[in-house]
């Protein structure tokens, strides 16, 4: 049986930079690829060719059909979405019964690299040590004075247990650190949020986008953390009470701000997280970028295989609603 596909995206330039030249070739080997990508612009004049689709390929741009477009698509089976959240989106799919996979798991590998290499550096001091070496008089002082207490049997605190947060905890395994794994739900954390940031000198936040966790990182927290200590946030910015960080941070230059997420983004202009010495700005370089998106699309491939000959799909969320 051959099956027949498009790719559908509001942001061709991002579909194309995940899907490569192979991925195209891969697909179209295994079905019958429209070979014009669906836009919204284009949509409307498309539909009527589009009749038989019964698979759709996406990533950053994939946009939310209309009842009326999905009632043209009636053999619509399955959404192949080579990126993280599908929220925005999949509703009016999910409520048809027509599955939406997603290459969240893949999605999860670069944040927790990211994530990795910043907590190492943390519990070495990197961050305060750089902002401290100045002069070449700072070198004996910071030499033989470093106050970091280095990656042996030192506390980090992973503020969220969804994907993200169990990627990194693997990835932290070969390491000796105490980590400590706060779940998001109140009821089900065995310590506090008080308590992880009193005790980790490391704190990575990977909190769900959800309401309830607007601002629930606030300033008698990060008043909590530990001489030197380091925060991350690479989850969302509005989880942050960033006046109140800003505040702590201007009270105690000991610690570090890691934000590659913010409330807004970009910070607006004037705004002191550009100038404060201790926060690290970056601009939402955690997640995947570059040759780091093809991972998404080898795995949306491999669900569509599975998919295929009829395999159980490991990432399909239709099942997680």
């Amino acid at each position: 049986m051959s099956w027949h596909a498009a790719l559908f995206t509001c942001r061709p330039e991002k579909l194309y930079q995940v899907y490569q030249p192979s991925h195209i070739n891969e697909i179209t080997a295994r079905c019958n690829l429209y070979l014009e990508a669906i836009t919204p612009e284009n949509i409307e004049a498309l539909l009527p060719a589009l009749k038989n689709l019964e698979v759709i390929f996406s990533t950053w741009g994939m946009f939310t059909l209309t009842e009326e477009q999905l009632d043209r698509l009636p053999n619509l089976k399955v959404v192949f979405y080579a990126a993280g959240k599908t929220d925005y989106f999949a509703t009016p799919l999910l409520a048809r019964k027509i599955k939406v996979v997603s290459a969240w798991q893949a999605n999860a590998v670069p944040v927790a690299e990211f994530c990795l290499a910043q907590i190492l550096l943390g519990c070495k001091g990197y961050f305060r040590n750089q902002r401290d070496y100045i002069h070449p008089a700072c070198f004996s002082m910071l030499a033989n004075h470093h106050p970091a207490p280095g990656n042996y049997q030192e506390s980090v605190a992973l503020i969220g247990a969804g994907a993200i947060s169990t990627t990194l905890q693997r990835l932290l395994e070969p390491f000796d650190l105490n980590v400590m794994v706060i779940p998001s739900r109140q009821e089900k954390r065995t310590i506090s949020l008080a308590q992880a940031f009193s005790r980790a000198y490391v704190v990575s936040n990977h909190l769900p986008h959800r309401t309830d966790n607007i601002g629930i990182l606030n300033g008698d927290l990060f008043h909590r953390m530990r001489p030197g200590a380091v925060f991350i946030n690479t989850g969302r910015g509005q989880q942050v009470n960033e006046d109140e960080l800003i505040t702590v941070l201007q009270e105690r230059p000991d610690l570090t701000a890691l934000l590659d997420v913010t409330r807004p983004e970009p910070p607006a202009a004037g705004s002191l997280l550009y100038t404060l010495p201790n926060v690290h700005l970056s601009s939402h370089i955690a997640g995947a970028l570059n040759n780091e998106t093809r991972r998404l699309a080898n795995c949306v491939l491999d669900e569509f295989q599975r998919w295929l000959t009829g395999k159980p799909l490991l990432y399909d969320i239709s099942n997680t609603v």
